[in-house]
């Protein structure tokens, strides 16, 4: 009947989930997008999670929901056979089962314009940010990471603001000789999740410190040398935060659809 609502669908997300982290901007070697699916089958509920683990699994089937929208990709490289003889397989072969659909947008809402990297940009409250390595012919400023100023403090306070926003009692940290920047801000560059690769690109933007999740043994000695202090927060702690920001803008644009963020997901490293 004309007039009738009509009811969402797995391709609505999708391309609410394209129009927040659009997957042009995910990296090369990513795999981003619907994984597992019926594009056209209704859509009713959807779980986000950092990555799809067991208890996830059972949490977004004991929930019956239709979507999980999983930051780390799984299938994440090539798959030749889906089979309960291994974790991964046995955990998409349940969702498949239960008609659970999968999505991962990934380095494509970490670098997408308000997407993981730009929200920690936003929480630290930096100004002048700007992506490390810009996306070519976007104007929206989606890129590979983030640098601006913080005018916070010293680097003991910006320590302590990042334990805050990541409610831990303790963050790694790499300390510089110079830990003042009160007359001038910091430079501080982004990379949430593993940004030891982005470290080049932080150091020739001028940081003085970096942050991200986790980083190398021999990366840190290199940042010390370099002078450039970095704060380590995990890999969880980095970008967990922003699946939650996620389900908020789900429920927002699927109005009828009940979106939320894993209750059962934990950092599976645990400080003793």
């Amino acid at each position: 009947m004309v007039g009738m609502p009509t009811t969402p669908t797995i391709a609505d997300a999708c391309r609410l989930l394209e129009s927040i982290a659009p997957c042009v901007l995910a990296e090369e070697w990513d795999n981003v997008g619907l994984l597992v699916g019926d594009p056209a089958a209704p859509l009713s509920r959807v779980l986000t999670c950092l990555t799809l683990s067991p208890d996830v699994v059972d949490e977004a089937i004991a929930a019956d929901a239709s979507l999980v929208v999983t930051h780390h990709p799984l299938p994440f490289r090539g798959v030749k056979s889906l089979t309960t003889e291994s974790v991964d397989g046995g955990s998409l072969w349940r969702l498949a089962r239960a008609g659970v659909a999968v999505y991962s947008p990934h380095t494509a809402y970490d670098s997408a314009a308000g997407g993981v990297n730009q929200q920690w940009a936003d929480r630290l409250g930096l100004t002048a940010t700007r992506a490390l390595a810009p996306t070519p012919d976007r104007t929206d400023g989606a890129g590979v990471g983030r640098v601006g100023r913080w005018p916070g403090g010293d680097f003991d306070a910006l320590a302590e603001r990042v334990k805050q926003l990541t409610n831990q009692p303790q963050v790694r940290v790499v300390t510089p000789e110079v830990v003042s920047y009160i007359d001038r801000g910091a430079t501080v560059a982004i990379a949430c999740g593993s940004g030891g690769s982005l470290l080049d690109l932080a150091v020739r933007a001028g940081c003085d410190v970096f942050l991200t999740g986790e980083m190398g043994f021999h990366e840190c000695l290199r940042c010390r040398s370099l002078g450039v202090g970095v704060i380590l927060t995990g890999h969880y702690a980095s970008e967990r935060f922003a699946l939650e920001t996620l389900a908020d803008r789900l429920r927002a644009g699927l109005p009828g659809v009940e979106a939320t963020a894993s209750r059962t997901e934990r950092d599976p490293l645990q400080s003793v």
